[in-house]
């Protein structure tokens, strides 16, 4: 298994696993601030996740793993190597929005919070404004706990 950062050829492989998943990627095309990390199993993409910079904090975009190479760890694979460079880059906090997954990210440290608590660069995401349904759960994780 290769986790590394995705580049050009990538995308349309990124973008068919978030589509499948039924995870948002009208805000990706062109010139989106999402930076993806890919997982490479034989040659194919098994997983990918997101992340979008600003300043100290960062947006969580739309984690994903293939159907069929779930419930091996690689979910969790990717999010901690997404922590560490997102660390690396001088990101202190994590925020997200999920509708499927409260409960994988509970146990990976991230904690419910209210909406209007976000930083504004956040709040100001396609994803907050447009693509995130207001039933989903906003959570966050401060790098370093």
């Amino acid at each position: 298994m290769y986790i590394g950062e995705a580049d050009t050829t990538d995308i349309a492989a990124i973008h068919s696993l978030l589509a499948e998943a039924g995870l948002p990627i009208d805000d990706l095309k062109g010139s989106s601030k999402a930076r993806f990390l890919i997982a490479h199993d034989d040659d194919e993409t098994s997983g990918a996740v997101g992340l979008e910079v600003y300043g100290k904090s960062a947006l969580l975009r739309s984690l994903v793993v293939k159907p069929e190479a779930r419930k091996r760890g690689l979910g969790a694979q990717l999010m901690r190597e997404l922590e560490c460079r997102a660390k690396n880059q001088g990101v202190d906090c994590l925020y997200l929005l999920t509708t499927t997954a409260e409960k994988f990210f509970a146990a990976r440290g991230y904690h419910r919070l209210n909406r209007e608590r976000v930083p504004q660069d956040i709040a100001a995401t396609t994803e907050f404004k447009l693509l995130c349904p207001s039933s989903a759960v906003c959570m966050r994780k401060q790098l370093g706990e």
